[in-house]
């Protein structure tokens, strides 16, 4: 995806007049909305066709849950982002939206502005989620981390040298600070953190940014 290409994006809701009221924001926004779905099959199978950059998401959908919505799409590919549009706020829903592949979390009671916000970020790959949610998922990864990991055997090669500036990338990732934030406070352009993102990735070899930061929280690198 180009810088001048709009992002692709795809609603899903099971409500037909917030349904259309969010594509239409979002296409007034500059926004390709390129399809909508009513129900977790419909969302699926258009999906597959129409290959959105970003999926907007509702959990509550008949037909197919938006978790397995999700979790069947990421997994078919794995670069769409997908952002949950909620009206629950409900720690189990958060936490199982995340594990199943949702890159963000917002509530419906968010303004339109921080919709269109937390399209944008998500598109990029920052985790956006609704203000107290994202101490809650960093605490999951904390618990996930601390699970008891699988021996690992000595003769294993040891990991990837990561250079300084991508430990500290990583380092911030850890500790919750979006792509913005981090550019922001190291001095780099936005771009740049996604390239030292994507290398540590390779480097890793991980898939995602929630691999990331439980990689990240193993090494206790988010308490220095």
């Amino acid at each position: 995806m180009n810088d001048e290409d709009p992002i692709k994006v795809m609603v899903v809701d099971d409500h037909p007049m917030w349904r259309d009221a969010v594509a239409r924001d979002l296409a007034e926004s500059g926004f390709d909305v390129v399809a909508t779905a009513g129900d977790g099959d419909q969302a699926v199978r258009r999906a597959k066709a129409a290959n959105p950059d970003v999926l907007v998401l509702d959990l509550n959908l008949p037909v197919k849950p938006g978790v397995q919505v999700c979790k069947e799409l990421v997994g078919h590919n794995p670069a769409l982002r997908v952002l949950v549009l909620s009206a629950s706020g409900e720690h189990a829903d958060v936490l199982e939206a995340v594990k199943s592949g949702a890159t963000g979390y917002l509530l419906k009671s968010a303004s339109t502005e921080e919709l269109l916000d937390a399209v944008r970020r998500t598109a990029v790959g920052d985790p956006v989620f609704t203000p107290g949610l994202a101490g809650l998922v960093l605490g999951e990864y904390r618990r996930l981390a601390s699970d008891p990991a699988p021996t690992t055997d000595p003769d294993q090669p040891k990991a990837p040298q990561l250079t300084e500036r991508e430990t500290e990338v990583l380092r911030l990732v850890a500790k919750g600070l979006s792509y913005k934030q981090i550019a922001e406070r190291l001095v780099i352009s936005h771009r740049t953190v996604q390239n030292h993102v994507q290398n540590t990735l390779g480097k890793l070899q991980l898939h995602n940014r929630v691999e990331l930061v439980r990689y990240a929280i193993e090494r206790g690198l988010d308490d220095e």
